[in-house]
């Protein structure tokens, strides 16, 4: 982990704290993306071992529809508490901890990832996660692009490190590259030593995954995929992250060698097969601290992007859910601190 430490937590973060109250985009109700209102709530307590999180950037991921309309609910087998503040990562400051916490202290750089946490997610301007879901933010990662990256980026290191056990040398297809997972994952498996054929979404996205390291590149939408992966592995690929299912993945899977690996995030629509001779396997991002710390060090062993398409104040939290349907590249995000007065800071 990263030992740069900011010392002493933000004026205003304190001011707010003395307030004791804080702006969330929250849910009165399970629904679509009209659901989803400002809200002024009570600044969640913090436990024992939790850490208390000035959220200053909000991953918008392509799941909190899911989580919106009372899925993550549902698996838990809890009853939701309403208004109930969407996000499962966002990063920050943070503003107090825990007396059981050692690892954090107020005015720590840190990022955080928590499915459905009952004191609340990162649409808000504050949230208390549990210190184990709490990292230092790696490296010389932006906060604002630090806040969008936790969950697909464990979930891209879990499906390339723990599910495909990817070793240096090997040639891996990436599916779905210029996407959330994906545009990390090709950064991520260069770093691990692979070769990297990439299958991204738009001109765009084809600049987007050359930018970041990709040995080569094809648009998924136009392009002979299978041409230009045998060209690229002529025995075939010994490993494919496959991020989105559909007919073009089902056909970049043909170019996997007999007894290749192939992965997919569980939740990828519609699943991906693969024909007979080849292993593939779904799985999930879960986090863990030992997994923490190896993303982590990836991280820090060179520059990373986090690719933020579009910020959107916690106000138009609605219109990104919208946005989610539409084509860009890396991740959305929220800014809990930007005002509707400061629209015109908005940037892609």
């Amino acid at each position: 982990m990263s030992k740069t430490r900011i010392k002493t937590a933000p004026k205003a973060a304190i001011k707010e704290m003395k307030q004791k109250t804080m702006r969330a985009a929250a849910l009165d109700g399970f629904g679509g993306p009209e659901m989803i209102t400002l809200h002024t709530l009570a600044v969640p307590e913090v436990g024992p071992d939790e850490v208390l999180i000035r959220v200053e950037s909000a991953g918008v991921g392509v799941w909190d529809p899911y989580e919106r309309e009372g899925g993550f609910a549902g698996m838990s087998g809890t009853e939701a508490k309403f208004p109930y503040v969407l996000g499962s990562d966002g990063a920050g400051t943070v503003a107090a901890v825990g007396a059981n916490v050692r690892r954090f202290h107020e005015g720590d750089r840190v990022y955080a990832l928590t499915i459905a946490n009952p004191k609340g997610g990162f649409y808000a301007e504050y949230t208390a996660v549990q210190e184990d879901n709490v990292s230092l933010i790696p490296g010389n990662v932006p906060t604002d692009q630090a806040g969008a990256m936790p969950w697909d980026a464990m979930t891209a290191l879990r499906g390339l490190d723990d599910t495909l056990g990817l070793q240096p040398g090997e040639s891996l297809l990436i599916f779905g590259a210029s996407g959330g997972i994906g545009h990390l994952a090709i950064q991520l498996a260069k770093r691990m030593g692979a070769r990297v054929f990439a299958v991204a979404s738009g001109d765009d996205g084809v600049a987007l995954a050359q930018r970041l390291g990709a040995d080569a590149v094809v648009e998924g939408h136009r392009d002979d995929i299978v041409t230009a992966a045998r060209t690229f592995a002529p025995e075939g690929f010994d490993a494919a992250l496959i991020t989105a299912g559909g007919e073009r993945a089902e056909e970049a899977l043909t170019a996997l060698r007999e007894g290749g690996r192939a992965a997919y995030p569980n939740g990828a629509e519609p699943e991906p097969h693969a024909r007979s001779g080849v292993v593939i396997r779904g799985y999930d991002g879960e986090p863990d601290v030992q997994a923490i710390e190896k993303l982590n060090r990836l991280i820090e062993s060179g520059p990373l992007e986090v690719h933020i398409a579009c910020f959107f104040p916690l106000e138009q939290a609605a219109e990104a859910h919208r946005a989610l349907n539409t084509h860009y590249l890396g991740k959305l995000a929220l800014r809990p601190s930007w005002r509707m007065s400061r629209l015109s800071l908005r940037s892609s």
